[in-house]
């Protein structure tokens, strides 16, 4: 019973370890970034997920999990589109999804330390309040970047259907080679349905592996919004960009890096 016992608080001890090294590597690409706060001056709290994500009380509505800022939906963004540009033959939603969620710190409208639930107790705003009471950071500046504004017609197209709005149900409808819809000018999107959500991606391993990974270009479905053709995934911020991971590659937050223009050709075909 004994020797039981022991084996058992061994496993114990070993799935606790296990679990802490996990959360302390992803931790690793917040810490010293500047997605990290407190390096960019933050004063109140020493977390450095709060000004995110918070595990209670978050935006049930939010694009992004347990978001712990305000989405402020009446600011109204100029879109890619609005340059009327010729060779643009996707269907450009309005401003939403992921992109939302980091455009509520780089549109530079609100605070960067304004958040729904501050640490502690009674801290909870659901129209926001800065941590500390007082905010020290302020509106994020070095425009356009990294604060892009409202103004993103010099931004590469968020909320724009991929491939032209080829995708729609399977991957054969991205599929340039087999599809009469797919778009030649664009890679094939893979596509697999996860805990019953519509999910696709672009691989971006040299040979594609049709699985999904941090390193993989995602794409988002926008079921806020839906045209004529469906709705289809669309290129949103989060689709080259990866917040956690801020190894110089050589720009940081990448999810692979743009050497040789990688990040574009994995979904552009030139």
């Amino acid at each position: 019973m004994a020797t039981s016992k022991f084996k058992f608080l061994k496993l114990l001890v070993g799935g606790v370890c296990a679990v802490l090294f996990s959360s302390n590597v992803l931790a690793q690409g917040i810490l010293g970034s500047k997605h990290d706060m407190q390096t960019q001056g933050a004063v109140g709290s020493d977390e450095v997920c709060v000004f995110c994500h918070t595990p209670h009380g978050a935006d049930t509505g939010a694009p992004a999990p347990l978001w712990n800022r305000v989405l402020d939906t009446t600011v109204v963004y100029d879109r890619y589109s609005s340059l009327g540009t010729a060779t643009l033959d996707g269907d450009e939603a309005p401003v939403g999804s992921v992109s939302l969620a980091c455009l509520s710190c780089h549109d530079g409208t609100q605070a960067r330390d304004v958040v729904i639930n501050t640490p502690g107790s009674g801290g909870h705003s659901v129209t926001g309040s800065p941590i500390g009471g007082v905010s020290t950071l302020g509106v994020l500046s070095g425009s356009p970047i990294p604060a892009l504004g409202t103004d993103l017609t010099d931004d590469h197209p968020v909320s724009i259907q991929y491939a032209g709005g080829a995708c729609q149900d399977t991957l054969a409808d991205c599929d340039p080679t087999t599809a009469a819809s797919g778009d030649p000018d664009f890679s094939i999107a893979q596509y697999e349905t996860i805990n019953g959500t519509d999910q696709w991606w672009v691989d971006t391993e040299a040979a594609s592996n049709n699985t999904r990974n941090k390193t993989d270009m995602i794409l988002y479905a926008r079921s806020d919004y839906i045209n004529a053709a469906g709705t289809g995934p669309s290129v949103e911020c989060g689709s080259c960009h990866d917040p956690h991971q801020a190894a110089p590659q050589p720009v940081s937050f990448m999810r692979v890096s743009n050497a040789q223009s990688a990040v574009c050709l994995a979904c552009h075909i030139k």
